[in-house]
């Protein structure tokens, strides 16, 4: 028990630069306090002693504003940065070097007994906000940006955003190291939006080059709108008065 508390705070410390020293990290780190009292309730839940591990999950919660129920298997080295929020389910399963930030939920989708909530793999970040639902599978090293909703599986290296969720990039498996970059994000819509722009951009050049051609000559586009716009708009009563003046 001693060591794994050593291996986390040391864990917390690699994985948060405002984290200053041991001490600090073992009283002041809600995440970790969240891990621990988890373990204890998970150990409570496998001896099928349900009331009993379902009351210190009910306490840490109350004290760290971290929900984990007992049975979510949680592996080591799992750091919640922050925390509050965050919320795992019974058949959670997290692998180990996990970054997860606050608000995060790992949620079923089912109200059937068995497996309904998701499997994360190892060296995953999951962004402030994201939602993880259903039996689903999150492969190593996978970025789940901040405030996606994640209800398909991921490959291992891929990076996910929106909501729902989709795929933005992958890495090759010699490239799975922690990334700790989740707010730093490839953006799809914005991207088809450079795109349609600059297929507009081009169509403008080209009937430019047919209107030079063929003398066709008209006013801007834009002139015409600003005039049209001008003339359909209804006179208030004071330019009323005036124009009759």
């Amino acid at each position: 028990m001693l060591s794994r508390i050593k291996e986390d705070i040391k864990s917390a410390i690699e994985k948060d630069p405002a984290a200053k020293n041991a001490i600090e990290v073992f009283f002041c780190y809600p995440g970790l306090h969240a891990l621990w009292f988890h373990r204890i309730a998970h150990f409570f839940y496998t001896q099928k002693m349900y009331f009993i591990a379902r009351v210190i999950s009910h306490i840490a919660r109350f004290l760290t504003g971290i929900e984990i129920h007992p049975g979510a298997k949680i592996g080591r080295r799992v750091f919640i940065d922050h925390g509050m929020g965050v919320v795992i389910g019974e058949t959670a399963e997290i692998g180990d070097d996990v970054l997860i930030y606050k608000g995060v939920v790992l949620g079923g989708t089912s109200l059937q007994k068995g497996k309904r909530h998701p499997t994360i793999g190892n060296s995953v970040v999951i962004g402030s906000n994201a939602c993880v639902l259903g039996p689903i599978k999150i492969g190593d090293g996978a970025k789940i940006g901040s405030g996606s909703v994640v209800i398909k599986d991921v490959p291992p290296g891929a990076t996910v955003v929106g909501v729902p969720g989709k795929v933005v990039e992958k890495k090759t498996a010699d490239k799975l190291a922690l990334d700790f970059e989740h707010g730093n994000l490839p953006d799809p819509i914005a991207d088809v939006v450079k795109i349609i722009l600059k297929m507009q951009h081009e169509l403008e050049q080209r009937l430019e080059v047919l209107e030079k051609d063929h003398n066709i000559k008209v006013r801007s586009i834009f002139h015409d709108y600003e005039e049209k716009a001008v003339e359909e708009l209804p006179e208030s009563d004071g330019e009323k008065e005036i124009n009759n003046n």
